[in-house]
């Protein structure tokens, strides 16, 4: 499958690492030093249940590089929700109807 991670913080992260260690495709929606770190030394996990470097991760702080996804994960502060949401449509998510 390919997933969409929008918010590369703690928890979008982790579980989009976990994802493409699992051998999905993801792509991370990221911005700031958040993106530039991820850009330049990959994305480390550290964890009771095992460690992980993704050393070349795809990310973009723009949602329409990524394209079509099968799934998105909204990993963002609850202030942040709406703009991620606009953010998101059209291009990288299919219309669905008004499922938000």
């Amino acid at each position: 499958m390919r997933f969409a991670i929008v918010g590369a913080g703690g928890l979008g992260g982790y579980y989009g690492a976990r994802l493409a260690e699992a051998g999905h495709e993801v792509a991370f929606i990221a911005r700031g030093a958040q993106l530039e770190a991820m850009r330049k030394n990959g994305l480390k996990v550290f964890s009771p249940l095992g460690d992980l470097h993704l050393k070349s991760p795809t990310a973009t702080s723009e949602p329409k590089e990524i394209g079509p996804v099968d799934a998105v994960v909204v990993a963002v502060k609850t202030w942040q929700v709406a703009e991620a949401a606009r953010a998101m449509q059209p291009r990288a998510i299919p219309p669905c109807g008004s499922w938000w």
